[in-house]
């Protein structure tokens, strides 16, 4: 069987004694399959061993670990507990050592809980309250992995500049296992080939990250400077409501901006499709003060009409020429404090301006940005500066 270099880094930082490993890098450079394969030789190692890992969401695991770890066991005679299964939070390794899988998103699970290794995956998706919470309960190991997708992070700053924690970088061509048509498409980002340029395939930003393992910042953010908070705060000045309508493909967002002096800051209460006022009227009553003024997209004023008679206060959001451009400047006057959530970071991290062969334009892109229409809404009508 062959083995990345991630996971030589890895038994051999276990050897050395040091406390924990961060595996930075490329896309399919090979850091969750090492992971698995650490897992193994702990149970081996170490046999009745306690591992846990930790994802942003519990959900997040089907659609990656489950069929990683369904390909990579096998590999090594080992049957995969998730073969067949839809969901399962745990499970024993061949020599008695329990894994357990938790998400950052669920305090009830993570919290308090005590291992002797720890892994966390995608790791620039979980908080830092989270980490330390897992670390003072561990009581030998941990790593970490995720690709360089943001230039600014608190595991940049806090965890990888510690004398006891070692930093790996690795890409997908450290990777034995992977696939012609995996490196076909990361080769397809690089914006270095002129084939690529022709195609329409390069991407700076893709290739930094994806192809080359290198911190960035994805080129043209809106917001790309804002602090992230666990909760919003109790002692607000002032409080909007902003609603922008999906139906079937895209969300329907509702958020709560709070204003205090120039700092704004923002919670997601609602990210799902709704396509009729009776479902969303119900949903809104849930996660808003009955008093609560919601301001709307105009484009649909049947709906706003709707939520009237279903008891919502919803107002008109009025547009005008140029108010999308002039809304996203209104924002940009505060310091923006955002409410960690998962649906919100992603937006953050993928709202752009518009590029036409290269050169930037003063239009942002219509798509990510279901969450920043919402508190738009709120901000020019109720906080105008």
């Amino acid at each position: 069987m062959r083995f990345n270099r991630n996971l030589i880094f890895l038994q051999k930082r276990i050897e050395d004694g040091t406390k924990g490993v961060v595996l930075e890098g490329s896309s399919r450079s090979g850091k969750t399959w090492s992971s698995i394969d650490n897992l193994i030789l702990l149970d081996l190692a170490d046999p009745g061993c306690e591992i846990v890992i930790v994802r942003e969401t519990y959900n997040s695991f089907k659609t990656t670990l489950y069929s990683d770890f369904n390909r990579r066991l096998p590999q090594w005679e080992i049957k995969s507990p998730f073969e067949g299964v839809k969901e399962l939070s745990s499970f024993w390794l061949p020599h008695r050592s329990k894994v357990s899988l938790m998400g950052a998103d669920n305090p009830a699970k993570w919290h308090g809980a005590g291992s002797d290794y720890f892994f966390i995956n995608e790791a620039l998706d979980v908080p830092q309250y989270v980490f330390d919470q897992l670390e003072q309960r561990c009581r030998k190991f941990w790593w970490m992995d995720y690709n360089p997708k943001v230039t600014d992070h608190w595991i940049y700053n806090k965890v990888c500049r510690r004398p006891d924690v070692k930093r790996f970088k690795s890409t997908f061509r450290d990777n034995p296992d992977i696939s012609d048509p995996e490196r076909n498409k990361i080769l397809s980002y690089d914006p270095g080939n002129p084939d690529n340029v022709k195609n329409g395939t390069a991407d700076g930003y893709m290739w930094k990250v994806y192809g080359l393992g290198e911190r960035a910042a994805m080129e043209g953010l809106i917001f790309p400077n804002v602090t992230w908070i666990d909760d919003f705060p109790q002692d607000i000045e002032l409080i909007s409501y902003g609603l922008d309508f999906g139906y079937t493909q895209d969300p329907t967002a509702l958020v709560r901006v709070g204003r205090n002096g120039m700092n704004l800051f923002i919670q997601k209460l609602i990210y799902v499709p709704i396509d009729n006022a009776n479902d969303l009227a119900d949903t809104i009553k849930q996660v808003m003060p009955e008093t609560a003024f919601v301001y709307c997209d105009s484009a649909d004023p049947g709906m706003i009409a709707s939520l009237r008679v279903r008891k919502i206060n919803a107002l008109i959001a009025k547009k005008y020429s140029g108010s999308v451009k002039d809304g996203i400047d209104i924002l940009k006057r505060f310091k923006l404090h955002l409410v960690r959530d998962k649906d919100l970071r992603k937006e953050q991290e993928n709202y752009k301006y518009r590029y036409i062969s290269g050169i930037a334009l003063n239009e942002p892109e219509d798509k990510f940005n279901h969450c920043w229409d919402a508190a738009r809404y709120a901000t020019q009508s109720h906080f105008r500066i």
